[in-house]
């Protein structure tokens, strides 16, 4: 009996070290999936300037200085004809982070403050929509982004990465804030969009850096970036989201830098956006350095772009972000992205891209696949990211609530406007890039074609109530 008892036990014993082996066999398994997706899935650093306009660069504009973009731009893949869904700040920024469309979202102009919107001294509102008194159409437009919808980061989390959020949000209060949308951490992010200064205090809200002093508000959000970086210790991936608040107004330049622009001759507001422009691009180069000198560029994607176009002249374009913000001058964007060992270097690319498509192509880039969510508006641009080949596609669609010029079509060479007042414009982009001859008197067939287009696109997208041209 003594003997069967030792045996029984030594059984026991036995499948338990088996079970064990198992488990430890499978669990290192994991490890090393875990291990082998950090190596296969890059980090992801994106910078978002807000208003910088398409020519606003020293590569297109002799006026600036930004040798650290201009570097990103020709060492991989450049967007000409890059275009913003709703060129305005919330807008942009919901479609960048959901690949939804703002006419989609309802979300078609930037979201207000003040106590006559319904928000209190600190941005904060319960009421989800508000008007405009001066749009046509009494478009209500949200007051945030709804935490229903998927963001890019909530997607990237699933798929392994760390995601840090850095700057201007602008499509809610704190309970809508990064955070709330799939971002592990967020840093500098107030209920406004944009500061009352770049020097501190820099927002209304005595919570967002109250003890700073004297540093220069595009630096002290790179600065904690660099150490963002610098410290990162974690066996995922990371994306890192940099929201610029500048070069939006305030038109407050770093000091130094205003001096420098002063002392080759320019004046007032423009010295100040020259220099808010290059303090930009040294925030650019900071982190790039950064990267660099932890050892991973080989492994990390850049991408840049820009919300709308630029406050002052946005030559060779025509329009702006003050009027006619649907022309050229208002919707194109600069956008580059580098990818070691895949962009092809100073590649330029004229396909017709649009911010819509950014959510997708970082879904790809993760290797998640962009069918497993719904209402996604853009499409992914990894094969042409990959090859610099031209991208076929369907028009593509920007649309405001602001004045009568609501809406744009753009399918290849042409270019429709649509007004709310039942007006129209056509534009041969390629030919008249300023956009000065109107040809929708000498190109009816054209003109039916697009507009027949836009009518189904609106009823798509669930605005077609607000539509001029039905």
């Amino acid at each position: 009996m003594h003997t069967k008892k030792i045996m029984k036990i030594a059984t026991i014993c036995y499948v338990f070290f088996l079970l064990s082996l198992l488990f430890t066999l499978e669990s290192c398994g994991q490890t090393k999936n875990i291990v082998d997706k950090k190596k296969t899935r890059p980090n992801i650093v994106l910078f978002f300037v807000d208003d910088l306009g398409w020519s606003d660069l020293g590569m297109r504009n002799p006026v600036f200085e930004t040798p650290n973009i201009d570097k990103l731009a020709k060492s991989g893949v450049s967007f000409e004809q890059a275009y913003i869904a709703s060129p305005t700040c919330s807008p942009s920024r919901a479609t960048l982070l959901t690949g939804k469309h703002p006419a989609r979202l309802k979300l078609v102009r930037h979201i207000p403050h003040g106590e006559k919107k319904g928000f209190d001294r600190f941005g904060r509102t319960t009421k989800e929509f508000h008007t405009l008194k001066r749009d046509p159409a009494q478009f209500p437009s949200r007051n945030w982004l709804p935490l229903e919808n998927i963001t890019y980061a909530e997607a990237l989390s699933k798929l392994g990465y760390y995601n840090l959020f850095v700057g201007k949000w602008h499509v809610g209060h704190e309970n809508f804030h990064p955070v709330k949308q799939g971002f592990n951490k967020q840093i500098g992010t107030s209920n406004f969009g944009h500061p009352k200064a770049y020097y501190p205090p820099y927002f209304r809200q005595e919570n967002v850096y109250p003890d700073t002093k004297g540093t220069y508000l595009t630096d002290k959000l790179t600065n904690e970036t660099i150490n963002f970086i610098s410290k990162y210790d974690k066996q995922q991936p990371f994306m890192v989201s940099f929201f610029y608040y500048s070069v939006h107004s305030p038109h407050q330049g770093r000091k130094d830098l205003v001096n420098h622009f002063k002392s080759k001759g320019l004046k007032g507001k423009y010295a100040h956006y020259a220099a808010m422009v290059k303090a930009t691009d040294e925030s650019v180069g900071s982190i790039v350095k950064a990267i660099e000198e932890k050892g991973i560029e080989k492994e990390t994607i850049f991408i840049f772009l820009s919300d709308q176009g630029g406050y002052f002249e946005n030559l060779p374009f025509r329009g702006g972000k003050i009027s006619e913000t649907l022309f050229e001058g208002g919707a194109r964007v600069p956008f580059f992205l580098h990818w070691p060992g895949v962009t092809i270097s100073n590649s330029i690319n004229n396909s017709l891209v649009q911010s819509t498509d950014l959510f997708p192509t970082l879904i790809e880039i993760a290797e998640g696949n962009t069918s497993d969510y719904k209402n996604i508006d853009g499409i992914s641009l990894l094969p042409i990211i990959k090859t610099n080949n031209y991208l076929e596609r369907d028009p593509i669609y920007g649309y405001r609530a602001y004045e009568d010029l609501y809406v744009s079509v753009r399918e290849k060479d042409w270019k429709l406007l649509a007004y709310r007042s039942g007006k129209v414009q056509l534009f041969n982009i390629t030919n008249d890039i300023k956009e000065q001859n109107d040809l929708s008197k000498e190109k009816p067939d054209v003109v039916k074609q697009l507009i027949k287009k836009l009518i189904k696109w609106e009823a798509k997208m669930g605005v077609a109530s607000y539509s001029g041209v039905q």
